[in-house]
């Protein structure tokens, strides 16, 4: 078992699973630090399973396995290549998604698909629901499938389409600032698809302020957007420019993240406050 990027000193869930069925467990720091290959090279492996990467594999550790390397990636490739494919389909406002899995190459998720499955994203899925509740569950019998097929010899190598092809950076906090002036659904799908990481920010007085859980209201907003036209125990309700969102947890500046009604009163909001 191989987990690169974490301290080789660490003891993780992982390493602690793979000590109690006494598997051979390789943890360096680096992917590209001297001497992985080699230790890789040395279990003389059939096939490599990548169900997790963040970096670009050196060929030669792709090449290494006798049948080959087979890794996971959370979109309908080509759709969405790239570190961030669970954020921008929901914050694009797409209502599908899915997995590949595929046979990678030296580029970024450009490799043959070996096979994909489809999800439905729901009005109210976050980037949260949508991996833990759908992708994560269904990559593990993917992954499964997928190694039945190498071994059965069935396994296909379908290029992917680059012409259909999309690719996003990976989605960081400079990426999820509100703009109340936009509709109402753009807002709920930018702070859905940054929930919960990196999350979507305003302002308050002065200060970053962070939005996660909420939900719409499509009805007309009864102020300007970004004001707070409403504050009640459930939560508080700003305007956009054709709606509105009902703010129901939030991260203040230097803090954790906390019930909007903990934030209510530890700020005091108010109605006719403004954000952003």
């Amino acid at each position: 078992m191989f987990a690169p990027g974490v301290d080789p000193e660490k003891q993780t869930p992982l390493k602690e699973l793979a000590d109690e069925n006494s598997i051979p467990f390789y943890q360096p720091k680096h992917i590209k630090d001297t001497g992985v290959y080699e230790s890789i090279a040395s279990y003389k492996p059939d096939l490599g399973v990548m169900a997790f990467v963040s970096d670009i594999i050196p060929l030669a550790i792709l090449d290494c396995p006798k049948l080959g390397m087979i890794m996971y990636h959370p979109s309908r490739l080509p759709k969405h290549r790239g570190g961030s494919a669970l954020n921008w389909p929901i914050i694009q406002g797409e209502t599908k998604t899915g997995l590949t899995i595929i046979w990678p190459d030296q580029g970024i998720d450009t490799g043959p698909i070996l096979l994909q499955k489809e999800v439905d994203i729901l009005p109210d899925d976050t980037v949260g629901s949508l991996f833990f509740n759908k992708l994560y569950p269904m990559g593990v019998e993917a992954l499964s499938e997928a190694i039945q097929l190498v071994k059965e010899g069935k396994a296909p190598r379908i290029p992917q389409d680059d012409s259909q092809a999309t690719y996003e950076p990976l989605c960081r906090e400079q990426h999820g600032i509100i703009d109340w002036t936009k509709p109402a659904q753009e807002v709920y799908n930018l702070i859905r698809g940054t929930n919960p990481q990196p999350g979507a920010s305003t302002t308050w007085r002065g200060q970053r302020l962070k939005i996660f859980d909420c939900q719409l209201i499509k009805s007309a907003p009864i102020g300007a957007p970004g004001d707070v036209t409403s504050v009640s125990e459930e939560g508080f309700v700003v305007a956009c420019w054709d709606g509105s969102i009902m703010v129901k947890r939030v991260q203040p500046a230097g803090g954790g993240k906390i019930t909007t009604a903990e934030f209510i009163k530890n700020a005091n909001l108010k109605q006719g406050d403004r954000l952003g």
